[in-house]
């Protein structure tokens, strides 16, 4: 079992992948960030297909995201789009590279997570996550794309059943397929207390949500990953799946701080309580 773990780190930013009881590492990740609009693009997929078809979905997925983010689209465009564009381009990438497997088809999962002019937005496919904490409290994660959450919602199993449950890898919606992919949006404005996680199935089936709110939430992000990421492959044990991370600080460096700093300026100009939307 490979506990080896490959960091990345920007200013607000920690993610991290390890390949855990897996002979391929079929999980991948980027974070992007500019620095003169305070923007950033984090995205991470986990790929699936056998024959080394998984490894190559998930980096195709990275390396679209890579293009589309250097082509500077998402500095005009409304953050849903982009988000759009992304996920449609990335599945063009998947059936494009699907030539260059002898066996099996490229496939993989996509979260996508967009922070622009104080708003954040996100778009995902699969059953990889993104969870929205204000101090430890969760306001909401992502709703995977898989037959197990559908049976949730039907009342046939718990919340606390998904993770464990046989059809938890079963996806109903993917990237790569026959069918352009449905993707699900959702945006919102940020709040300067908001911490963000982002993870593939390998991470979430491990650990709790309290667990995670907790190391999201530690003074010391790269410790708090790296120690997250090390916990769900323990959990894995010789047989367990890829693990990918990432965390999103607004109390973290960069423009955060004067974020805050503005809002509340604009406070106590207007003499009154700011509104946040907050979508989850």
């Amino acid at each position: 079992m490979d506990n080896a773990i490959e960091f990345h780190a920007l200013p607000g930013i920690v993610a991290g992948r390890a390949r855990g009881g897996r002979a391929e590492q079929q999980d991948d990740l980027v974070c992007f960030h500019d620095a003169a609009t305070g923007s950033y693009l984090l995205v991470l997929a986990d790929g699936m297909g056998g024959d080394g078809a998984g490894e190559l979905a998930s980096q195709g997925v990275i390396d679209s995201a890579r293009r589309l983010w250097d082509q500077g689209t998402w500095r005009e465009q409304p953050t849903s789009l982009f988000l759009e564009s992304l996920c449609q381009a990335a599945h063009a990438e998947l059936r494009c590279r699907q030539q260059q497997v002898a066996r099996g088809a490229p496939h993989s999962t996509i979260v996508a997570f967009l922070v622009r002019d104080h708003r954040i937005a996100w778009a995902h496919v699969g059953d990889s996550r993104l969870y929205r904490f204000r101090g430890r409290r969760l306001l909401g994660c992502t709703e995977d794309h898989s037959l197990a959450q559908a049976r949730h919602r039907l009342g046939e199993i718990t919340a606390d059943e998904l993770s464990t449950h046989d059809d938890q890898q079963l996806l109903l919606r993917g990237l790569g397929g026959p069918d352009a992919p449905v993707v699900e949006h959702g945006s919102g404005v940020l709040n300067h207390r908001d911490a963000f996680a982002l993870c593939s199935d390998g991470l979430w089936t491990q650990l709790k949500e309290a667990e995670l709110a907790r190391f999201v939430q530690r003074a010391d992000q790269q410790r708090a990953l790296r120690e997250a990421i090390h916990l769900a492959v323990e959990r894995g044990g010789a047989k367990g799946d890829n693990v990918a991370l990432s965390f999103a600080r607004p109390s973290s460096g960069g423009f955060w701080p004067s974020l805050r700093k503005a809002m509340l300026s604009a406070l106590r100009r207007n003499d009154a309580r700011a509104t946040l939307q907050d979508e989850a």
